[in-house]
């Protein structure tokens, strides 16, 4: 199916479904997206797929965002969490043989999307809007044109693909919306565990780092590294 429009996109899954899915992850394109879809469906059921369970700063954007829109988000592992730990990253070797043995099952998006629909009721075809957007590199605009606005395999669409930076701002300051304080501290979402995100985290929000060397305890050889090459030992 070819790209639609992402206003063509928004109507042609709004007349399919009555209730959408919406994979939020408190940056400013997955923002665009539920202000774009919000009139359009009965109701918009938000999911916030976490690297770390319950970091304070996460916590604090997202429940601004559950208070603007007047919609509770619900919160699930991010589909690289098991893989990371069955991968053993940043694990010390007591922690590798647990593990292994514990033999954790890995899942992908379309098993999220699923488990949302089972915890909803929804029918199991319910698509998924995203923040995507084709202006963000290359190789999404050849995805988008590839596959189209709509993938009906991965049960997603694109309801802002085709949404320059004008129209974010433009969106944003219409409706009053403030961005996460991800952007004030990374200049973009929180969206990983290397040193862009390690390194300011535990600078600003120390109680977090914390909460992260918990479940990654070695993440701080990232930073030590780092230190390291650049003359700090």
């Amino acid at each position: 199916m070819a790209a639609l429009s992402g206003e063509k996109t928004i109507d042609f899954v709004a007349n399919r479904q009555k209730k959408t899915l919406l994979a939020f992850s408190c940056g400013k394109d997955a923002v665009a997206a539920w202000l774009a879809i919000r009139d359009k469906f009965e109701e918009v059921i938000p999911y916030y797929l976490y690297l770390v369970p319950h970091l304070e700063f996460v916590d604090e954007s997202i429940d601004y965002y559950e208070r603007f829109f007047g919609v509770k988000i619900t919160q699930l592992p991010h589909t690289s969490v098991n893989r990371m730990l069955n991968n053993l990253v940043f694990q010390p070797p007591q922690n590798c043989r647990v593990i292994e043995d514990a033999m954790m099952p890995e899942y992908d998006y379309v098993n999220v999307q699923q488990a949302m629909c089972d915890r909803f009721d929804l029918p199991a075809d319910t698509l998924v809007a995203d923040g995507v957007r084709a202006a963000d590199s290359p190789m999404r605009r050849i995805a988008i044109n590839t596959h189209g606005s709509i993938n009906f395999n991965q049960l997603k669409y694109h309801p802002v693909w085709d949404w320059k930076k004008a129209d974010l701002i433009d969106c944003f300051r219409k409706h009053n919306v403030k961005l996460a304080k991800d952007y004030k501290i990374f200049g973009r979402s929180f969206d990983g565990l290397d040193l862009r995100f390690l390194y300011l985290i535990k600078q600003h929000f120390p109680r977090d780092y914390q909460k992260i060397l918990e479940l990654y305890p070695l993440a701080d050889l990232e930073i030590f590294r780092w230190e390291c090459a650049n003359g700090k030992h």
